[in-house]
């Protein structure tokens, strides 16, 4: 079947919910309306009140009430309609739910999924745009996944629903419905902590995450018209996160660009280039380089020139393939 992002997030929470009774959703707006962006459209009739919360607009009250739910067998899976609006329930998040696993020495693991629209290009301004995955990757006890299409979205959805962890789950809201993808029937998972390689090259190893993906394919797509040989690697989640499959290609080309929508300070392609110059720099020909946003609030008029483009992108390729 032919689906979408949210298509591919409705389908797999619909069948989340069929196969499991202890799946419940919570959010606000996602029963009647369907979610701002109309991910749980129909699920309300389908399931009914009981397993499709309309909560009010408090975020540290619905990832509170989760984490209890959770602690009674349930399995919640909450939406936040915007990353940027989670930061209420923040304290929920690290000081309480990435911790019960451990406190409680495993008895009680606090399943709790949390879905969040990440990430710009929507002319959302500086309270719709931003990308701080790493704020969560800094939180010992979290997972967190950044997928960049329906068959990823939905393989990794199924793994968190499924998993004993916290989950946080970005999905890329800039490209929800623009891109589509034949979706097998059957029910696949795919495991966290596996990239994906989505080209093989020779000349520079470009990784990214999320909508970013897209971008980045483009960029490699105008380089290869300059006969430069990009590998693109979609790193999928981010904690854990696959630095075998980075050092692999990175040993192959001696070369990499890491590109984020995040500020480039603190911006998780440190990491990756931290770890990068710890275990392969004898096999590097030219610097780390990171394309990112910008080190200020994200812009509404000037989104396109803080976000990275395939151009700017292409130039970082460039530098990197010409040191």
């Amino acid at each position: 079947m032919l689906l979408n992002i949210v298509q591919g997030v409705n389908e797999t929470l619909r069948g989340e919910m069929k196969r499991n009774a202890d799946v419940v959703l919570l959010g606000e707006d996602i029963g009647k309306n369907g979610g701002v962006f109309r991910a749980t459209a129909g699920l309300l009739d389908e399931f009914g009140s009981e397993r499709v919360i309309d909560t009010p607009v408090a975020e540290d009250g619905i990832i509170g009430m989760a984490i209890g739910m959770s602690l009674y067998g349930l399995e919640p899976v909450v939406e936040i309609q915007f990353l940027d609006f989670i930061y209420p329930g923040f304290n929920q998040i690290v000081s309480e739910l990435a911790k019960v696993r451990y406190r409680s020495g495993g008895h009680y693991p606090a399943h709790v999924v949390i879905r969040a629209p990440a990430g710009g290009g929507i002319k959302g301004g500086l309270y719709h745009s931003q990308s701080t995955e790493a704020y969560f990757t800094h939180t010992p006890g979290l997972l967190v996944a950044t997928p960049s299409t329906p068959y990823d979205t939905m393989g990794l959805l199924r793994t968190a629903i499924r998993g004993s962890d916290p989950v946080i789950f970005l999905e890329p809201k800039r490209v929800y419905r623009t891109v589509k993808e034949e979706i097998p029937e059957d029910d696949y998972a795919i495991p966290f902590g596996e990239a994906k390689v989505m080209q093989e090259g020779d000349d520079v190893t470009l990784v990214s995450w999320g909508a970013m993906v897209h971008t980045c394919k483009a960029a490699a797509d105008l380089a290869a018209k300059e006969n430069i040989s990009v590998e693109l690697i979609d790193m999928r989640t981010l904690m854990p996160f696959d630095i075998e499959t980075v050092l692999t290609s990175v040993r192959k080309t001696g070369r990499v660009v890491i590109a984020h929508e995040a500020t480039k300070i603190s911006g998780f392609g440190g990491e990756i280039a931290a770890q990068i110059s710890e275990r392969a720099i004898d096999s590097l020909e030219a610097p780390i380089i990171r394309s990112a946003g910008f080190d200020t609030p994200f812009p509404y008029a000037l989104e396109g020139t803080y976000m990275p483009s395939p151009e700017r992108v292409l130039r970082s390729i460039r530098k990197s393939a010409g040191y």
